[in-house]
């Protein structure tokens, strides 16, 4: 009741409509990817884009097409390994310019503990997201074991995204399943289509690329509905 008597006053003073829950539209960035762009409209900034799938879905080719893209706007990007899964030969393959990355490595193996991994890339992120200056931080959990990483409370999710919201920084977390659920404002889930392989088949062959496909699910639907980008090549380095 207060704050509706509130928005009257104010909107008495200013001489019109106040319209002060409405966020306005974020920007949108390329990915790097142009048929993910075209079914999503690009990542957007201030906001966390969720993008997840089992192994060789495509889900860390993407990652480096954001990451290549975002350097080859000059801007810094920041990756938060939670796994030590980061390979920095194949990103500078992918044309991720690595003078403008900062790898953030907790550890691989799960000696220390896969939950406290987690936890440590959670944090690395929130204080890289408030240090500021970055235009994207991206927070790899790939290979974090799924018990461990949804073992991350939502509350622990919602002030990540908190943290990013009215800032310039676009950011990306990578995931078996998707842990963030609700508080994503993008969620792409990639899946594998085929492969192509070179070489006779029934004897030594060498993969040569996947064709996959990265869906766009909306958080909040609960049909769950989704926006297939076109199939898209990631290529074997």
């Amino acid at each position: 009741m207060a704050a509706a008597v509130l928005k009257k006053q104010y909107e008495s003073v200013l001489g019109g409509h106040l319209d002060w829950q409405t966020r306005p539209e974020p920007e949108r960035v390329r990915s790097g990817v142009a048929e993910v762009d075209a079914a999503t409209g690009g990542l957007p900034r201030g906001c966390l884009t969720e993008i997840y799938g089992p192994a060789s879905s495509g889900r860390t080719s993407l990652l480096l097409a954001i990451l290549a893209s975002a350097t080859a706007r000059e801007e810094v990007c920041a990756l938060v390994d939670a796994d030590d899964a980061f390979d920095p030969v194949s990103a500078a393959e992918s044309g991720v310019c690595l003078a403008r990355l900062l790898w953030v490595r907790c550890g691989g193996g799960c000696a220390g503990g896969c939950h406290n991994r987690a936890e440590q890339a959670l944090k690395a992120a929130d204080l890289l997201i408030q240090g500021g200056g970055f235009g994207v931080v991206a927070m790899d959990l790939g290979d974090t074991p799924v018990e461990s990483a949804r073992r991350i409370s939502l509350t622990s999710w919602f002030r990540l995204r908190r943290a990013v919201e009215h800032t310039p920084a676009v950011l990306v977390t990578v995931g078996r399943q998707s842990y963030a659920r609700t508080c994503a404002s993008l969620m792409l889930e990639c899946r594998r289509e085929r492969e192509t392989w070179s070489g006779a088949r029934g004897v030594s062959r060498l993969l040569r690329g996947m064709a996959v496909r990265a869906a766009s699910v909306r958080a909040n639907s609960t049909n769950r509905s989704k926006a297939c980008s076109p199939v898209f090549t990631a290529t074997a380095i």
